[in-house]
């Protein structure tokens, strides 16, 4: 049962097969086998490659068995129409646009399992990528907020130097008054004369400015402060919303992307490891001598060309008979007087029918 399994799969008549020797038969059960494994990692590779993609197990696999079976039906399909014929450069240029077709298969195939069989690497590159994207991302976002953020800063900057500098004018509004009751400045007057009293009453006067200074101004700097928060949370939302972008940036492209950065020489013979075994079908057919099967094939189809070819000159021979025998019936009816007096008599009705339409039509014209 494996054995015809395999037969099937390369391909080859089952009946002629049948008739050929064990060796003959060994030697297509090893095509055939060679072609359903092929397909076997076609079907693997491809549901890997999709799983990436859809993350979806059931997607995956559906998919995957139908590109598998359409690998499986290339394949079988490359190799049942390269015939023997005992001449290899025909036979090799006959191969050629199937051997391009199998290196086109190898690759489709063989890139989803380097993906796998180097996804430790690929995430340590995708790892690092993402953290780059990250940081790329917080710094084009910032600059969106950050000349915001700057100029609400300097504005409560500004108002807190405007009190500042209504403290100093206090502070030394305070010293020169002190400065006049002890006097050491102004009068040079020690006690708490006329002039004391007016710079005293300026300083209080000031002091009363600077705490309502102090009151307004730190109500703008509350109202710029919370400005100030509410852009850094609208900054810090941003962020977090295109965050969970990133961290999906872990698809197949991305994969790939990441593969190509890595070391070319592994991946290299990874994919001469699925080319042998995808060309390894179209080459032992190639390779192999013309045997037992391929004569019997052989004279299978030319038993059917020859059948085809007598009965087509046979419908030829019969349909050039059959035009003679027409012309010659049609030549002797011709010759015959009763049948030109019918066919005569026969026109000269048909024009008077003519004639009389002809007549009655322009009647009804004219009225």
């Amino acid at each position: 049962m494996l054995k015809k399994f395999f037969w099937m799969c390369s391909g080859a008549d089952l009946d002629i097969l049948e008739k050929c020797s064990k060796a003959e038969q060994v030697k297509y059960a090893g095509i055939g086998g060679t072609i359903f494994f092929t397909a076997v990692m076609a079907f693997i590779a491809s549901s890997y490659a999709l799983f990436t993609v859809f993350d979806s197990v059931y997607i995956a696999v559906a998919f995957g068995l139908v590109w598998g079976l359409l690998i499986f039906n290339l394949d079988r399909f490359i190799v049942s129409t390269i015939k023997k014929q005992g001449k290899p450069w025909l036979e090799f240029g006959q191969a050629i646009p199937r051997l391009i077709l199998a290196v086109i298969i190898a690759v489709v195939i063989a890139k989803p399992l380097e993906l796998k069989i180097f996804q430790k690497e690929i995430d340590q590159v995708l790892l690092k990528q993402k953290n780059e994207l990250t940081l790329e991302n917080k710094d084009q976002i910032a600059m969106q907020y950050t000349p915001e953020i700057t100029r609400v800063q300097s504005e409560i900057k500004d108002l807190k130097e405007v009190i500042l500098t209504k403290e100093k004018e206090v502070n030394d509004l305070y010293g020169t008054y002190i400065a006049e009751a002890e006097g050491t400045k102004g009068t040079l007057k020690i006690g708490k004369g006329p002039v004391y009293k007016e710079k005293r009453e300026k300083h209080d006067a000031m002091l009363q400015e600077l705490q309502q200074l102090r009151k307004d101004n730190q109500g703008q700097i509350e109202g710029k402060e919370l400005e100030i928060n509410d852009l850094r949370e609208k900054q810090d939302l941003q962020t977090a919303n295109s965050q969970p972008i990133i961290d999906g940036f872990d698809g197949l492209m991305a994969r790939i992307n990441a593969l190509e950065s890595l070391p070319w020489l592994p991946s290299f013979f990874i994919f001469l490891l699925f080319l042998a075994i995808e060309t390894s079908p179209i080459l032992a057919k190639l390779i192999s001598q013309q045997g037992e099967y391929d004569l019997k094939f052989a004279n299978h189809e030319n038993k059917i060309k020859t059948w085809v070819t007598q009965q087509n000159n046979q419908r030829e021979e019969l349909l050039q008979m059959d035009i003679g025998l027409n012309n010659k019936v049609y030549y002797d009816i011709g010759e015959e007087e009763k049948i030109y007096t019918y066919k005569k008599k026969k026109a000269e009705e048909l024009m008077h029918l003519q004639t009389d339409a002809f007549y009655n039509g322009q009647k009804e014209i004219l009225g």
